[in-house]
């Protein structure tokens, strides 16, 4: 009998082990999983570098590059200081106010801090496109900073801390007996992450005035402003397609349990979904006239995939596949009509179109989670409970609305009345990247072909193969004249009886 004891004290200690190892396996599966998906996350930030740097002209190339470098950093001390605290820090309904600086906050906890970094700097990225090629430098690290450090994580806070007002929710009883418990619903950020962007782009870009040339003088029709490099703009496309898998997918916060594996794969799956229906609409759309241009458009097709995904957001986690491509294709269409509005109506200046993205699409994706969710969409239940989650994704969109554009427009207007807001007439005339930067992009110097002489430029190869091809043909010194002479000067060849009488002046080179 005491063996048997024994023996069943063992399997019970056995047993004890198994359940703390269990424990501590799941939160490191959790724990690697928000690192994995949060470093995928991150590199967003090259795809907002290179599709802003392509959508600008060359002279403003760094300038933009560098916005989108710091942005990273300036969100990763401002997020370490304050954000989080202010975020997920116990405190009340409208904002944390512990874990400063990560005081009292667990190692284990890190991860947690990692993943909502990498989201705070998504939302101050989108910014910097609107007010691409002429925000003054110092202008940018204000609001920088200010996004991430209190404007983002005061709406996380609200949507997405146990004890945020927006959470939370309200208790409704109807019919004196039944008990409906109903809050806002915002899975991957539709209305955190992006309404707030597009909200703060809207604004900036709003209170800096567009660039010069943007809109005749005369008529206010607005004029094409091209950018140097569909390819970038290309390239950066498709990393951010890329990092919004991990982005909405990761945003279940877990593996380790049951269900999370089905509910990540669901998630991406949508993603795809919606971003795809989003890329035709406006592929289609783009070819009609009055609000498109009858071209079959490569970047408002990307813009539309981007709409899409950034739509799908609130409810990727609990729709069905067609809700995706329903999601999607009218995120497409709010791209699509909000274009035009900001352009057309509103007459401001937003180069990459970050306000359409991501304000139009974070919208709608906030308001389509009451309609298209299987747990209480109105299109599944029609009840009083799913009308009551509309009421709350309202509240939620004008919650958002109001804490960003009040906030962002104080600030915008703070440092357009102190004269911080945008680069001087000169600069963004000749371009920010040389007397901002001393880093020009494309260095005229750097295109030599170094076989000859170190530095070799195109100017001096030209010089010399057409010296070269002189002597050969005419047999005498080319012509060195100190001063340009006009292109009139120069003597055509109709105009002259043999090839002895060309003068070749390789100033105008």
């Amino acid at each position: 009998m005491a063996s048997v004891n024994e023996s069943l004290m063992a399997l019970k200690t056995e047993v004890e082990v198994l359940k703390e190892w269990q424990s501590y396996t799941n939160d490191n599966m959790d724990q690697f999983f928000l690192i994995t998906m949060g470093t995928i996350i991150y590199l967003m930030q090259g795809g907002f570098a290179l599709l802003e740097a392509g959508s600008v002209r060359s002279k403003n190339t760094t300038n933009i590059l560098i916005k989108n470098l710091l942005d990273s950093f300036i969100s990763g001390v401002c997020y370490w200081l304050f954000g989080y605290a202010f975020a997920f820090g116990g405190g009340n309904a409208f904002i944390g106010t512990e874990n400063f600086a990560h005081s009292n906050l667990e190692d284990t906890e890190y991860a947690y801090w990692f993943f909502h970094f990498v989201f705070a700097a998504t939302a101050a990225t989108i910014v910097s496109g609107a007010v691409a090629e002429r925000c003054d430098f110092v202008a940018y690290l204000v609001y920088s900073s200010l996004i991430t450090g209190f404007i983002y994580p005061v709406l996380t806070h609200w949507a997405w801390s146990s004890e945020g007002w927006l959470l939370k929710g309200f208790t409704y009883t109807v019919d004196n007996e039944t008990t409906i418990d109903v809050s806002y619903n915002d899975f991957a950020g539709s209305g955190v992450v992006h309404m707030l962007g597009g909200i703060a782009a809207f604004t900036a870009a709003l209170i800096m005035g567009p660039r010069i040339g943007r809109f005749d003088k005369d008529t206010g029709a607005p004029e094409d402003i091209k950018g140097h490099s569909v390819p970038l703009s290309a390239l950066g496309g498709f990393i951010l397609l890329f990092g919004f898998f991990a982005f909405n997918g990761s945003s279940q916060g877990a593996i380790s349990n049951e269900g999370d594996g089905a509910a990540v794969a669901t998630a991406v799956k949508n993603t795809v979904i919606s971003g795809s229906s989003g890329a035709l609409v406006t592929l289609i759309m783009n070819r009609l006239p009055f609000i498109g241009d009858k071209k079959w458009s490569f970047l408002t097709t990307l813009n539309g995939a981007l709409t899409g995904m950034v739509s799908v957001c609130g409810a990727a986690n609990q729709i069905e596949t067609y809700g995706a491509l329903c999601i999607g294709a009218i995120g497409g269409c709010a791209y699509m009509i909000t274009t035009w509005v900001v352009l057309f109506k509103f007459k401001v200046d937003d180069p990459l179109d970050a306000t359409a993205v991501h304000f139009g699409g974070g919208t709608w994706g906030v308001i389509a989670v009451a309609f298209f969710s299987t747990d209480f969409g109105i299109l599944y239940h029609w009840d009083t409970r799913s009308g009551l989650y509309l009421a709350w994704q309202l509240v939620g969109v004008l919650a958002i609305v109001a804490w960003g554009g009040i906030l962002c427009v104080l600030m915008f207007f703070i440092l357009k009345k102190l004269n911080l807001l945008r680069v001087s007439f000169e600069y963004e005339m000749k371009g920010l990247d040389i007397p901002k930067h001393g880093e020009p992009a494309y260095p005229v110097e750097a295109y030599g072909h170094g076989w000859e002489e170190k530095g070799d430029t195109l100017r001096s190869m030209i010089k010399k193969s057409t010296t070269t091809f002189h002597n050969t043909m005419i047999g005498l010194p080319m012509t060195m004249d100190a001063k340009p002479k006009r292109a009139g000067d120069i003597k055509s060849m109709e105009s002259n009886s043999s090839l002895s009488s060309i003068k070749t002046d390789t100033t105008l080179l």
